[in-house]
């Protein structure tokens, strides 16, 4: 059985002004695996006992973060797309969307969302571009897409392809029709030509472990996940048309290398039609 959290408290002197470090946050915790330092005990000791409820969680994390350089080196590269949309972005670690995007075309356009006061301040401080490219940063919830949408036409011309990334994102969203809405509504306001770009954990492909894994996350940490099967990540990506290889394991889409299935889909799909020039 799961045990108790048991950790220091972080003395009120140290603990950074609108952060909750009492209670093991996503996005420090993924940093915590990814072998970042922007973390405190209670997101190493939940993400260690994630680790051992969900031994392969580590290798979940490194495989979600080389998907991202992969689909965003195909987005710049064959699919000519100079504009991203990130939602969800997570703390600024190596091969961010904007560096990755610059290594293949110089001007691109990149907005980061997300939500959380940590991730909040180090990306206005790191995810910085050099011209000609250009980066911003929006403070939004994935549940309120037209105030993302508001909010990233400053940056982005939504009459032009975009690149919608939504990695590790949408299990947050717990109503699979609530999900479907956000979905839906990002990409109507995209243009023929547009991507989206979509990973989330499931408990197919082996991922029996992250049933007990989640219920211990949502029971002592934030915010709250799901897991979801192939044919429901199917049914958020109705209207458009799946990239090759189609829905699969995220390490194993258009893999650099010999890889091998984790339990973590990946997916990238582009709206049918001719896209504007």
């Amino acid at each position: 059985m799961p045990q108790e959290l048991t950790t220091d408290p972080v003395p009120e002197h140290e603990r950074p002004a609108g952060i909750d470090v009492t209670v093991a946050h996503n996005a420090r915790v993924w940093n915590y695996w990814l072998g970042g330092k922007d973390n405190f005990d209670v997101d190493r000791a939940a993400g260690d006992q994630v680790k051992a409820l969900h031994p392969g969680i580590v290798q979940v994390a490194l495989a979600d973060r080389a998907f991202l350089g992969r689909v965003v080196r195909f987005l710049a590269g064959e699919a000519g797309i100079r504009q991203f949309l990130d939602i969800g972005t997570g703390l600024p670690t190596a091969e961010n969307t904007h560096q990755v995007a610059e290594s293949v075309l110089p001007a691109v356009r990149v907005v980061y969302v997300d939500n959380d006061p940590i991730v909040l301040a180090h990306a206005r401080a790191l995810l910085t571009a050099a011209p000609p490219a250009v980066t911003s940063y929006i403070d939004a919830d994935v549940h309120d897409p037209d105030a993302i949408l508001q909010a990233a036409a400053q940056t982005i011309d939504f009459g032009k392809p975009v690149a919608i990334m939504m990695l590790g994102i949408l299990n947050f969203v717990l109503d699979n029709a609530e999900a479907q809405r956000i979905v839906s509504r990002l990409t109507d306001a995209a243009r023929p030509g547009s991507y989206l770009a979509l990973s989330h954990p499931t408990m197919e492909l082996g991922g029996e472990g992250n049933a007990e894994a989640m219920r211990f996350w949502n029971e002592h940490a934030r915010p709250p996940i799901r897991a979801r099967s192939a044919e429901e990540i199917e049914r958020l990506l109705a209207g458009l048309d799946l990239v090759d290889p189609g829905l699969v394991s995220c390490a194993l889409w258009r893999p650099d290398r010999p890889a091998t299935a984790i339990p973590h889909y990946g997916v990238v799909a582009v709206k049918p039609g001719r896209p504007s020039a």
